[in-house]
């Protein structure tokens, strides 16, 4: 193939519609502004139904953006995907519910829950929690107990209370004596239990001290515990509170212990697989376990293919094919992918259809660049210099057709809730665009600029009340794409979507798409 195609994510990088918190349009970007006036460029759904959600109300994220950018096509994805499985009643005949049930009613012992209690339906669903309460309950479990990662990330920054209530409210309607459930133990979901990556396994750590061992501070209520740290800390949001646990008489109500069976009810994989490791891997030394206990354990779905974790799962993921990575392999075309750590699964396994190894060892590359341990809005930049330098050096080798790149910035720090930093890592991400053109110029590469879904575009929000606050989820804006080439292209008018952007690849390459892809969006 004579051209060669570079793919830039710039992750969390949309078209804000509320004016509101919007770094991208604060920020110094002359790189992207004049690419936007002189290119060829339209906007993209990365929300919703356009990503496999199961409504236009549901944020999109970077795990099912990734899906629908390298995949071409638009897959029953995360809560939807839960959603059928519960409402069909299909999730209650799986052999790992079956099993783990069982367990618990055969040794009289407790089913453990532990996940995101939100309804943000990123990483979960607390309807999809209730309804397995409920089940368990029906099936003749005796004892629940669930353990609680805040959020304030995917939903307001500080509405643990209302999710907690919404929780509490439900198990004292279903406490009856003979069947008890509660919470047991929490704890902010950036601060335990759900790293990514193997970033910090410490927080994994914490996590299972908290939830497994019942060690740590402990509290009357999970209530009480919200309320006592934010008048201890001020300003402190859900997804940074410490570690919680519920006890009595001085002792913890719900430590896992042997016999038990427990579920990781999260269906979002990135921020699961750790503690899944834990729970599933005998040969186990990212930290001391202690006495593991032998208990039964699942995940929602499982959430990697090919390490097999975790062994049990409750609703099969979807199965992904036909994707970019494939096509490009059959037509013997070299490929190579750069993020650093935070986002280098993004343009790895989720790219590939939530696939851990490459379809060619021959003609594909990857290359992690091991994100900073610190806090993202310390350093809002991230290592956008380091991928940077490691995209410039593919495009100058002339050894790959195709180049695919992800831009953290944006998201990350966005997260953080801090305007002025994310102002920032915008400007980095622009900074990095200024050197990847110039260089794109020099070889003769075509770039295509996009996002997976806004973030950094809507950092405030307006309450019921009519108030400004801090908003740290993703928004549910159109995302850009961008043609950069010295050949001219022109892009159709339509409704387009991230599905849309591996047949646009393929129309750039002249190589037939997949039957299965939604169109290109080149004339």
């Amino acid at each position: 193939m004579s051209e060669k195609v570079l793919l830039v994510v710039m992750d969390g990088v949309g078209y804000s519609k509320t004016g509101l918190g919007d770094a991208v349009t604060l920020a110094n970007t002359p790189v992207l502004n004049k690419l936007l006036e002189e290119r060829p460029n339209t906007r993209l759904k990365a929300h919703g139904s356009a990503v496999g959600l199961p409504s236009d109300d549901d944020m999109g994220n970077s795990e099912v953006g990734h899906n629908a950018l390298g995949c071409g096509q638009i897959y029953s994805q995360g809560a939807k995907l839960v959603n059928e499985s519960i409402n069909s009643g299909k999730i209650y005949d799986s052999e790992a519910w079956k099993e783990l049930s069982a367990n618990v009613i055969n040794k009289n012992s407790a089913l453990h829950f532990i996940g995101l209690l939100s309804d943000g339906n990123v990483h979960s669903n607390i309807s999809h929690l209730i309804a397995m309460i409920e089940e368990a309950k029906k099936c003749g479990v005796k004892t629940v107990h669930a353990h609680i990662l805040l959020d304030g990330r995917d939903v307001p920054a500080t509405s643990a209370l209302v999710y907690v209530e919404q929780l509490e409210a439900k198990l004292a309607e279903l406490n009856d004596g003979e069947f008890n459930a509660d919470i047991a133990s929490g704890g902010g979901r950036m601060k335990i239990t759900m790293d990514r990556y193997e970033a910090d396994w410490n927080m994994v750590k914490l996590g299972w001290d908290t939830h497994v061992k019942g060690v740590g501070r402990q509290f009357a209520s999970a209530k009480e515990a919200i309320e006592a740290y934010r008048a201890e800390i001020p300003g402190i949001i859900d997804q940074d509170l410490p570690p919680f646990v519920i006890g009595k008489d001085g002792k913890a109500i719900g430590t896992i212990n042997d016999g038990d069976s427990v579920i990781l009810f999260n269906f979002r994989g990135d921020r699961a697989l750790e503690l899944s490791m834990a729970f599933d891997n005998d040969e186990f030394d990212k930290f001391d376990r202690g006495t593991k206990p032998d208990v039964v354990y699942a995940g929602m779905l499982q959430y990697d293919g090919d390490l097999k974790l975790p062994a049990r799962y409750l609703v099969n993921p979807p199965e992904i094919k036909d994707t970019l990575s494939e096509l490009l392999v059959s037509k013997g075309m070299k490929q190579f992918a750069v993020s650093e750590t935070q986002k280098y699964g993004h343009v790895t396994y989720f790219w590939n259809g939530n696939k851990s190894d490459k379809f060619s060892e021959e003609l594909e590359t990857y290359m992690e660049i091991p994100s900073d341990k610190v806090s993202f809005d310390e350093r809002p930049w991230m290592k956008s210099a380091e991928v940077t330098d490691a995209v410039i050096e593919a495009m100058k080798s002339g050894e790959y057709d195709f180049i695919r790149c992800n831009y953290p910035n944006g998201d990350m720090v966005g997260h953080t809730g801090n305007l002025d930093a994310t102002i920032t890592a915008v400007e980095a991400v622009d900074l990095g665009l200024a050197r990847v053109l110039k260089v794109a110029d020099e070889c003769g590469v075509t770039v295509l600029i996009t996002a997976d879904h806004g973030n950094a575009d809507e950092m405030l929000e307006k309450n019921k009340k009519g108030a400004v606050q801090v908003r740290t989820a993703h928004s549910l804006n159109p995302v850009p794409f961008i043609i950069y080439s010295k050949n001219s292209y022109e892009i159709k008018d339509g409704d387009f979507g991230l599905a849309n952007v591996a047949p646009t690849v393929a129309s750039i390459f002249k190589i037939k798409p997949f039957d299965s892809w939604e169109e290109s969006m080149i004339k």
